[in-house]
């Protein structure tokens, strides 16, 4: 494994970005959307794609993306793997070419994890693929932790040890082995702890 390195995603994976998502809708064009079970957040709220793309983007810049919190159990057993263990962690996430927006972010995270946790920020612009990232960690032994299947896929390419945040849109039976519910069981599996 390279030095102890743990790749990530962010949203869905280490910070609940739904939920802030969907109020900032609702506070700032006034959406109404209950529990959406729809990836797609534009088809979640009745939007066009082009008219998604540009609410996500107006969101992944905005300030409240300094303030999101932490998905289930992240905090716990990130700094668990962390100060127990030795792990860092490489955040790989789709979210703005914005540098105010990316300062947001990596506040954000070092704010709830400490900065001594990550090893390294790679912030792709809105939507784009991850393949290119995850290729340069190649066939590392590295633990690929993400919550989108395609991204899971891009992970498996590249030799990685993938593991998919559970969540209603990626209950797919061809994951089932790697699916994972909360940190603690990303724990237990790295770790070998039960």
């Amino acid at each position: 494994m390279k030095d102890n390195i743990i790749l990530t995603d962010c949203d869905g994976v280490l910070l609940d970005w739904e939920p802030f998502f969907f109020h900032f809708a609702k506070e700032k064009h006034n959406f109404d959307v209950v529990e959406p079970k729809e990836y797609n957040v534009g088809k979640a709220l009745g939007l066009t794609p082009r008219e998604g793309r540009a609410l996500v983007g107006e969101f992944n810049t905005s300030e409240t993306m300094a303030h999101l919190s932490p998905l289930r159990d992240a905090v716990k057993y990130v700094r668990k793997l962390f100060v127990e263990h030795g792990y860092q962690f490489h955040v790989i996430t789709s979210q703005t070419d914005d540098p105010t927006g990316r300062a947001y972010r990596i506040h954000n995270l070092e704010k709830l994890f400490g900065k001594e946790v990550f090893h390294g920020f790679t912030i792709l612009g809105q939507g784009a693929d991850k393949d290119e990232e995850l290729a340069k960690w190649k066939d590392t032994g590295c633990y690929w932790v993400e919550d989108k299947p395609a991204n899971i896929d891009a992970g498996f390419e590249a030799g990685l040890s993938s593991l998919l945040m559970a969540h209603d849109h990626n209950n797919d039976e061809k994951y089932k082995d790697i699916r994972v519910q909360n940190w603690k069981e990303i724990y237990n599996r790295i770790t070998g702890e039960v």
